[in-house]
């Protein structure tokens, strides 16, 4: 269990801390000198059962606050010290807010200085605690009064806190490993040392992290837990980690260390926000002080479908700060004022990857509401109900640190339908099949006189933003079970039939042995007309009929492959890029024969109509040969 101290400057936290633990928090040589906490201190002692438990002395000067914040971040029990000849001060109700804001539930509070006042005036400051704590999550915490320079009620306190940490237990150690840093220095023999408190996760000597938000890969040397030598610690612990491939330079109080997989730096996402009651209410666009972690960034709030939240009000807000941060769902943050002088109210990120468009909408704050929810299951299925076209799971995933093995429970619990990393609903699903289905049927209605329709087109009818693996398996059922059909590359119901004219079929018989003989090097429509004495127009308007109903392709202007053809070039443009990983002109044209430019107009066609994808001067195939019947 980490413990960390609460309370106003001179209240005697740093020597209570040393009456529990036996260590001097204060480490600086100017707050030796001016008897001040001015930073962070830490110390350790074994518990009764085994293991440690943890301390981080807090300043509690008012100029202090933002090095208070870097060590309350990630505590699990709040030690409010308040002295019992002044009583709660200025300081004491700012960090209790804090306490409050960060969500932290236990805690106690010592009720210090106990031998230089009347037993009248301690129980007038009792009173006065409790006044303080009414209404709080800390409103039942017990009251231990103590004299750290004498030590008495030492022992009494000291074992409320063993009994605490057994019960309260270790964190969960699910999701990927993240460090809140709040110090950085140099050991001769260790090289680069940070130190913080683990959020998530588990880390051991040897593994590879990322320091984030910079992404500086690094490697863990060695560890100590607790100020323990450890090979491993997880969340819930003060670390410190010796890392290989970085400089004390290049780390700075606010950073975190982080599995790989969780590197996502944003500065803007979606939080919910929470006003401390006597403050102004916060206005839309206020300039604040932000506090998550060891960090501390200028912001704007943004409020999403208010004007203000009013004091002791909260409410959804998107949060735009000056530079990327490291921060995932769950994280809870402090706002302080644009002077920093106060503490105007905190809250919790809901998602690091929100929308640019509609983000106050009834649909988005829906969304917000169920992002709220501890539970993930209920964002996920809203999100797959609102976004027909799928979820990716990775960005879900990743907002939540879930492991794959907490994804997978999910997509099981809500029986969502999985297309590689894309989630969708049962009835999205369904939907979207009805839609398939509808929109051949209304293309038959339209052009009577087509064949069907190609395929990449039948994903555009079906829904634009529907990604191609997801429409492939889409298809894949009623083209199994015979509801479409599929002729060369067209796709139509089964019952659609297209006739050609007995006309057109004599002359297509007539001139396609044309086509036959140079299949791919076809002549053009003027030389066909040339070689047969048929008008110009009169092929090219027969060709035109051909290709609708699936028997030619258009590959480039005036110029028809038959669909035989075009069903062998499929078949051999999927094989140049199983081997080469892609299709170039030339590997085409000695396949083939003919000149380089036919190979690239053959190229252009299938990136033109889906089967294939350009990138630079290469075609990465996108289809299947099948589309062509082959």
């Amino acid at each position: 269990m980490i413990i960390g101290t609460a309370g106003h400057i001179d209240h005697g936290k740093t020597t209570l801390v040393k009456a529990l633990t036996g260590v001097d928090c204060d480490r600086l040589k100017e707050e030796k000198a001016r008897g001040i906490t001015l930073d962070l201190g830490y110390a350790y002692t074994p518990l009764p059962a085994g293991g440690t438990l943890g301390f981080i002395d807090v300043p509690g000067h008012e100029k202090l606050i933002h090095n208070m914040l870097a060590g309350a971040t990630g505590i699990d029990f709040a030690l409010l010290v308040v002295a019992a000849d002044d009583g709660p001060m200025p300081q004491t109700r700012e960090h209790l807010d804090i306490v409050e804001l960060l969500g932290i539930r236990q805690g106690a509070v010592a009720l210090t200085k106990i031998d230089g006042v009347s037993p009248e005036r301690q129980a007038q400051a009792t009173a006065e605690i409790a006044d303080l704590l009414a209404g709080t999550a800390l409103a039942d915490a017990p009251v231990f009064p103590v004299a750290a320079v004498t030590g008495q009620g030492i022992a009494a306190l000291r074992g409320h806190l063993d009994r605490m940490a057994a019960a309260i237990g270790e964190r969960t150690r699910q999701g990927g490993f993240r460090l809140a840093i709040d110090r950085c220095f140099t050991l001769s023999g260790a090289g680069t040392v940070v130190t913080g408190t683990a959020f998530s996760g588990a880390v051991k000597a040897g593994d590879q992290l990322l320091l984030s938000p910079p992404g500086k890969p690094v490697r863990v040397r060695s560890l100590r837990v607790q100020d323990t030598p450890a090979e491993s610690g997880h969340a819930g612990q003060r670390i410190a980690l010796a890392l290989a491939g970085i400089e004390k330079a290049e780390v700075e109080r606010g950073m975190w260390l982080l599995a790989p997989a969780l590197h996502a730096p944003t500065h803007r996402f979606d939080a919910t926000v929470r006003v401390l009651p006597g403050q102004p209410p916060l206005k839309h666009w206020t300039q604040v002080h932000f506090h998550l972690g060891a960090e501390d960034v200028p912001a704007r709030i943004a409020l999403l479908g208010a004007d203000e939240i009013p004091p002791g009000g909260e409410h959804w807000a998107q949060i735009a700060l000056e530079r990327d941060i490291g921060t995932l769902a769950g994280d809870r943050f402090i706002l302080r004022d644009a002077s920093a002088r106060h503490t105007i109210g905190g809250g919790r990120v809901l998602d690091i990857f929100p929308p640019t468009r509609k983000k106050r909408s009834p649909e988005r704050l829906a969304m917000l509401a169920a992002l709220a929810n501890d539970d993930p299951a209920a964002a996920l299925r809203l999100a797959t109900e609102q976004q027909v076209a799928g979820v990716e799971l990775d960005a879900c995933a990743l907002n939540r640190n879930l492991d794959a093995a907490s994804r997978q429970t999910l997509v099981d619990q809500l029986g969502l339908r999985l297309v590689g990393n894309t989630a969708f609903s049962p009835a999205n699903w369904q939907s979207l099949s009805e839609r398939l289905l509808a929109a051949l049927a209304a293309e038959h209605e339209r052009a009577p006189d087509m064949p069907g329709v190609e395929r990449d087109r039948l994903r555009r009818l079906t829904l634009p933003t529907l990604g191609r693996p997801a429409f492939d398996a889409l298809l894949s059922a009623p083209l199994a079970d015979g509801r479409i059909a599929q002729t060369n590359a067209w796709l139509h119901l089964p019952e659609h039939r297209v006739q050609m004219a007995a006309g057109d079929r004599d002359l297509w018989q007539t001139l396609k042995p044309l086509l036959d003989a140079a299949p791919y090097g076809p002549p053009r429509v003027r030389d066909v007309a040339k070689a047969t004495g048929v008008g110009e127009d009169t092929v090219r308007a027969l060709f035109k009929r051909v290709a609708r109903i699936g028997e030619a392709y258009p590959v480039a202007h005036d110029h028809y492959f038959t669909a035989e053809a075009v069903a062998d070039l499929a078949k051999r443009v999927a094989a140049i890029n199983a081997r080469d990983g892609m299709a170039r002109a030339a590997p085409l044209r000695d396949e083939i024969g003919g000149g380089r430019k036919v190979a690239i107009h053959i190229l252009e066609f299938f990136d033109r109509i889906g089967y294939t994808r350009r990138v630079r001067d290469t075609h990465v195939l996108r289809g299947n040969p099948q589309q062509f019947g082959a």
